[in-house]
């Protein structure tokens, strides 16, 4: 399962021509695609009215993945862990993290936020070979 973040999404709606879109195309007839809540609420509310009822329509089918009282307590574990070692992270990007292990699967994000959550071991991530 890839969990794909809000900046993939973003970036595909503005170039949908871009190898990126057409990985995410791909990953989507494959049903292998799964949509944070988290996400789906800053595309709801980054994209314009025009746009929104076209985007709510595609994201429809994905499988949406909640946080659970277990997601507050892993990203209560783990905060600590990366703040003694320097880092700070959005708390979305920590919900993503955070729901991406409990599914078992890739984080796919253009924010090198990410990067770092994969070195300290919360998340690993995926990357198309574009």
């Amino acid at each position: 399962m890839i969990v794909v973040d809000s900046s993939v999404w973003i970036e595909v709606h503005r170039r949908p021509s871009s190898p990126n879109a057409a990985v995410l195309r791909s990953l989507l007839d494959a049903d292998e695609v799964a949509l944070p809540l988290i996400v789906r609420l800053e595309l709801i509310a980054g994209f314009s009215r025009r746009n929104r009822s076209a985007l709510l329509r595609g994201l429809s089918g994905l499988p949406l993945l909640y946080p659970s009282d277990q997601t507050w307590m892993l990203l209560h574990d783990w905060l600590p862990q990366a703040a003694d070692r320097g880092h700070r992270f959005a708390l979305p990007d920590w919900i993503i993290a955070a729901l991406t292990h409990e599914v078992g699967g890739l984080v796919w994000s253009l924010d090198e936020d990410f990067a770092e959550m994969e070195r300290l071991k919360f998340v690993r991530r995926y990357e198309p070979r574009v």
